[in-house]
């Protein structure tokens, strides 16, 4: 268990086990007159305790808290303040008592050290990056040439076999109701419903289906047509024409490839910056399963 789960863990313990009680006293009047006690200003570097002289500051609680499980971040102020300082507390008076790291305890902490300094790079640059000028760049480039596209909504019946999908059509072009039909005789995992496909634009169909429904009319029914899932007997529902959307409904998707090419770009240009020798050769890749090494 890496040093990160194990505070978080433990965090989640300790607040488990004192809940009841800081649940008695959050009611509790601030002052002995029922008046609330009066606000102090506070930064991150204001200390909330001392252990053996060590302070503890209101920055190492809003860390620890953050790192908590929601269940916990979510319960009332006072409850959660008292909990996390009590938490913090209790962690720095064990830690005082230990003795010398274990080696197992000292590649946690380098890996957690370097974890949370890579976090914080990604996160700098993540947020650098994303800029108006950039998201309507990405815009541009993804939609500002994008043609009108035609989107379908059809219904099919999936069959195994040529003749199967005649005798269908045939009953269809007689009056036969499509999706009970579809219901009866469909193998495709729409027949439940009725073969009910919803819309969609060609390129999201396999060749052979998305030109026989481009060649319909709204409401027809179409001869056989084979792919490599069998034959289908398809009804063109209705068609419509999906325009660029606008920035609001791409936004979240524009921002999110705009910031992962930010990290990638920046991953890509520190890794080859920097003087990386590799000394594996000779061992076995299976060692990495051998806990015992850390012991």
């Amino acid at each position: 268990m890496s040093t990160a789960r194990i505070l978080r863990f433990a965090g989640a313990v300790a607040l488990t086990m004192a809940m009841p009680a800081f649940a008695q006293e959050a009611g509790a009047p601030a002052t002995e007159g029922g008046a609330p006690a009066p606000a102090v200003p506070a930064t991150a570097d204001t200390v909330v305790a001392t252990v053996n002289g060590i302070e503890i500051t209101l920055g190492h609680m809003i860390a620890l808290r953050d790192r908590l499980p929601e269940q916990y971040r979510s319960l009332p102020a006072e409850v959660l303040f008292e909990g996390v300082l009590d938490q913090l507390i209790q962690q720095t008076a064990l830690s005082e008592a230990a003795g010398a790291p274990t080696q197992r305890t000292e590649v946690a902490l380098e890996n957690e050290r370097r974890g949370l300094l890579a976090g914080q790079v990604v996160a700098e640059v993540a947020d650098a990056a994303v800029t108006d000028e950039a998201l309507q760049q990405a815009y541009d480039a993804a939609y500002s040439a994008a043609e009108p596209q035609t989107e379908y909504n059809a219904s099919h019946i999936l069959v195994a076999t040529e003749d199967e999908a005649k005798a269908i059509a045939d009953e269809l072009k007689g009056g036969a109701d499509f999706a009970t039909l579809a219901k009866e005789k469909s193998t495709g995992p729409s027949g439940p419903n009725g073969g009910e496909l919803g819309w969609f634009s060609a390129d999201m169909m396999v060749p052979p289906f998305s030109e026989a429904v481009a060649a319909m009319d709204t409401g027809a029914i179409s001869d056989p047509v084979q792919t490599q899932f069998g034959w289908h007997v398809i009804k063109l529902n209705d068609t419509r024409e999906q325009t660029a959307p606008n920035m609001d409904e791409v936004r979240d998707d524009l921002t999110a490839q705009i910031q992962q090419k930010a990290v990638q770009d920046k991953i890509d240009a520190v890794t080859a910056s920097a003087d990386v020798t590799r000394s594996v050769e000779g061992i076995d890749p299976s060692v990495l399963d051998d806990q015992s090494l850390l012991d």
